[in-house]
C-alpha cells in the first residue's frame, strides 16, 4: 500500500473518536416479586451439596463440588433423576401461583394498599365492632 490507511487502522481511529455510550440504566428489582424456581438439577444439587460437604469437609472449592455435582447428575438414569424432576415441577407450579398473584396486585394497583397486612385489617374492624356499642337492652 502506498502509504494509504488499511481498514483496520481506520477503524481504530473511528473507535477512539467514537463518543461512549453510557450503560443503559437497569430497572429496579421489585422485592416482592417472586423468584423463578430451580430446576431439577439445582433442586437434586441441594442436597448433593450437604452430602459432599459431609464427605469432604476440608473442602473449600465450590468449582470442585459443582464439577462433582454435574458428573453424577449426567451419570444418573432418569429414573434416579424423577424425584428431583418431580420437586422442580411442583415449585414451578407454586411459583406460577404466586406469580399469577403477584401480577393481580400490580395490575389491581397496589399503590392504594395500605402497608398493613390482612389480618391487621381485619382485626381493626374486629376491634371498631366490639366495646363501646350499646345493644340498647
Amino acid at each position: 500500500m502506498k502509504g494509504g490507511k488499511s481498514k483496520a487502522d481506520s477503524r481504530k481511529a473511528d473507535s477512539k473518536l467514537a463518543v461512549r455510550k453510557t450503560k443503559k440504566e437497569k430497572k429496579m428489582k421489585d422485592p416482592n416479586k417472586p423468584k423463578r424456581p430451580p430446576s431439577a438439577f439445582f433442586v437434586f444439587m441441594e442436597g448433593f451439596r450437604k452430602e459432599y460437604k459431609e464427605k469432604h469437609p476440608n473442602n473449600k472449592s465450590v468449582a470442585i463440588v459443582g464439577k462433582a455435582g454435574g458428573d453424577k447428575w449426567k451419570s444418573m438414569s432418569d429414573e434416579e433423576k424423577a424425584p428431583f424432576v418431580e420437586k422442580a415441577e411442583k415449585r414451578k407450579e407454586e411459583y406460577e401461583h404466586k406469580m399469577a398473584d403477584y401480577n393481580k396486585k400490580l395490575a389491581g394497583g397496589a399503590d392504594d394498599e395500605s402497608d398493613k397486612s390482612k389480618s391487621e385489617v381485619n382485626d381493626e374492624d374486629d376491634d371498631e365492632g366490639t366495646g363501646e356499642e350499646d345493644d340498647g337492652e
